[in-house]
C-alpha cells in the first residue's frame, strides 16, 4: 500500500492525546520527511528510524516518505513516537496486517541497532489509549509492568523493530538479542518511623492527628531541635493506604517524572524540596517538554517544606494558587500543561534565622529587619490558606519524664481511618471526599451547618478581624475533622475551640 496509518500518543501534561501517525509513499526523489510539528527530539527520529530499520533486516524503501502525525496543530515530543513512525512507514511497502497496524497503538524509542528502549511516561500514555477504545498497544520490554498496571487492554512486550514487524505479519528474521531494561534504581523501603519516638510534643502530636483526618495543611514554628521535621516525616505512616484511583494517579506522575514504576505503590508520596528550589522546580516547566514540579509529584500524599522561610517568596505564593485549584496549568508559547497538585502541605520554618526569637533562654542575635524579611517571606495570602498553624517549644526534661503512653503510629493511623469513614459517610452524595475539601458556604448554609450558639466563638473571631472568611471556614473544616475523631455526629462548642485553637494555636 502506499498509505498506511497506526497510533501513538502525545502527553501534554498528565494528559494523553491520541496521534495518528500517518506514512505516504510516493515515486518522488528520495526523502524521509516527518510533519506535524513535532520537536528537535521527535524531528531526529528520521535518521534513528533509517537507521533501526536497515540494521534489523527491514530496510525503508528508497522513494519519497512522508509522515504525518495528526492532529498536525498538537504539538509533540520526544522520541516516543519512534515505534509508531517506523511501522507506518514500513508497512507502505512490507506486506503487513493493515487492520493490525491500523488498529494497535505503538510506543517506544529506537535504537540504532532496532532495539527499543524504554520511555517516560508510558503509563498515562497506554491510560490514554485505554479510554480513546484501543485494546492492544506495543510498549518496551523494559516498560511492561508499568503498561501492564493498566486494566482493559492487551500489552505487547517488544525486544526489538523486528520482533513488532513480525507480530504484525511481516516476513522477518526476528534476531535473538538482549532486552534494554531500565537502570536499577529502584530505592528499598524502608519501615515508617513510629510516632512514638516523638517526645514531649503531645499537643503537636494531635494536631498531626487532626491534619491526617481531614487533610489539612499545617505549618510548624519553632527553633532548631523541637522535633518539626520529627513530626513532619511520621505524618505519612498516619494516613491511610491510596485507594486504586489515588495509587493510579500517582504512579502516573512518578511515570512521567522518569521514575520507575512496576507496581502501584499505596503509601502516600512524601515530597521534600530543598529550599534552594526554583519556582519551575516547585510547580513544574521545562522550555521544550513540560515537566512536573514538586508539587505535582507529591499528589495524593504530602508536600514537605522544610526551613520555609529559607524558600524564595515567589516559589512559596506560587503554591497558593493549586492549594486551591487542587491543579496546576502551566502555560508555554507552545503548549498548556495541566497537572493534579492535590496535595497535603506541611510547612515547618524556625521563628528567625538564628532560630531563638522569642525562645525561652535563647538569645536571638537577629537585627529585626532581618526577622520581618524571614518571616515575611510566608505572605498573608499563603497563610491564610494553612489549616492548622503551631508554635512548637524545645522539649525539656519534664517533658521527657511524662513520656509514657506516648501514641504509636498504628493507634493514630487507625484512629485516622475510622474518622475519615465517618467522613465519607457524611459527605455521601457531594463531590468531596476530605474536610479539608469541603466548599464554605456548605459548611456554612448546608445541611449540617452549626447553630449560631455554637458558632458564636468563630462570628466574635471574624468580628475582630481575627479571622478573614477563608479562614472561617478552615476553622470549620478543623472542627468537623475533631468531630469525626470524636465520633460526634454534630458540631459542638468544644470543636470550635478546639479549632480556634489549631488555627492560631500554641503547642507548649
Amino acid at each position: 500500500m502506499s498509505v498506511a496509518r497506526t497510533w501513538a500518543v502525545a502527553l501534554v501534561g498528565a494528559a494523553g492525546e491520541r496521534v495518528e501517525v500517518e506514512a505516504d509513499l510516493s515515486k518522488q526523489t528520495p526523502e524521509f520527511k516527518i510533519i506535524g510539528l513535532p520537536d528537535k527530539a521527535l524531528a531526529e527520529a528520521v535518521q534513528r528510524v533509517h537507521n533501526a530499520c536497515a540494521n534489523s533486516g527491514i530496510p525503508l524503501p528508497r522513494r519519497r516518505l512522508t509522515v504525518n502525525l495528526s492532529p498536525a496543530s498538537l504539538p509533540k515530543q520526544g522520541s516516543g513516537f519512534d515505534l509508531a513512525i517506523a511501522v507506518a512507514a514500513l508497512a507502505t511497502e512490507v506486506p503487513m496486517d493493515a487492520a493490525s497496524v491500523a488498529s494497535t497503538v505503538h510506543l517506544g524509542e529506537l535504537g540504532l541497532d532496532g532495539r527499543l528502549r524504554p520511555i517516560p511516561g508510558v503509563l498515562p500514555a497506554v491510560l490514554a489509549a485505554a479510554r480513546a477504545g484501543h485494546r492492544t498497544v506495543i510498549v518496551p520490554w523494559a516498560n511492561r509492568d508499568e503498561a501492564g498496571l493498566v486494566e482493559g487492554i492487551e500489552v505487547i512486550a517488544a525486544v526489538n523493530l523486528a520482533q513488532v514487524a513480525s507480530w504484525h505479519g511481516a516476513d522477518v528474521i526476528v534476531p535473538d538479542e538482549e532486552p534494554v531494561e531500565l537502570p536499577d534504581d529502584e530505592v528499598s523501603e524502608t519501615e515508617q518511623p513510629d510516632l512514638a519516638d516523638v517526645i514531649g510534643q503531645r499537643e503537636a502530636v494531635d494536631a498531626l492527628v487532626v491534619a491526617a483526618a481531614g487533610g489539612h495543611h499545617l505549618l510548624m514554628c519553632g527553633p532548631p531541635g523541637a522535633g518539626k521535621t520529627m513530626l513532619a516525616r511520621r505524618l505519612p505512616g498516619i494516613l491511610p493506604e491510596l485507594d486504586d484511583r489515588a495509587a493510579l494517579t500517582s504512579a502516573s506522575i512518578r511515570s512521567l517524572s522518569g521514575a520507575r514504576v512496576v507496581e502501584l505503590s499505596r503509601t502516600p508520596p512524601f515530597e521534600a524540596p530543598h529550599h534552594s528550589a526554583s519556582v519551575a522546580a516547585l510547580v513544574g516547566g521545562g522550555t521544550r517538554t513540560v515537566r512536573p514540579g514538586a508539587i505535582a509529584r507529591a499528589t495524593e500524599g504530602i508536600l514537605f517544606l522544610d526551613e520555609a522561610g529559607e524558600f524564595q517568596a515567589s516559589a512559596l505564593d506560587a503554591l497558593r494558587q493549586p492549594l486551591e485549584n487542587g491543579s496546576i496549568t502551566i502555560h508555554r508559547a507552545s503548549a498548556t500543561a495541566e497537572f493534579p497538585a492535590r496535595f497535603q502541605l506541611v510547612m515547618a520554618t524556625n521563628p528567625c534565622p538564628c532560630g531563638d526569637y522569642g525562645i525561652r533562654g535563647g538569645t536571638c542575635t537577629c537585627p529585626p529587619a532581618a526577622i520581618r524579611r524571614y518571616l515575611g517571606r510566608l505572605s498573608g495570602p499563603l497563610l491564610d490558606r494553612i489549616d492548622i498553624e503551631l508554635t512548637l517549644a524545645r522539649v525539656s526534661v519534664a517533658q521527657r519524664e511524662q513520656s509514657t503512653g506516648a501514641l504509636t503510629t498504628a493507634t493514630a493511623r487507625q484512629r485516622v481511618a475510622e474518622a475519615r469513614d465517618r467522613t465519607g459517610r457524611r459527605l455521601a452524595g457531594t463531590p468531596w471526599r476530605l474536610n479539608a475539601e469541603v466548599s464554605g458556604a456548605w459548611l456554612r448554609d448546608g445541611p449540617l451547618a452549626p447553630p449560631p450558639a455554637v458558632r458564636r466563638p468563630l462570628d466574635a473571631a471574624l468580628h475582630r478581624g481575627a479571622l478573614t472568611l477563608r479562614g472561617y471556614d478552615r476553622v470549620l473544616r478543623i472542627a468537623w475533622s475533631l468531630a469525626d475523631l470524636d465520633a460526634s455526629p454534630q458540631l459542638g462548642t468544644e470543636h470550635i475551640g478546639r479549632a480556634l485553637y489549631l488555627k492560631k494555636g500554641i503547642a507548649l
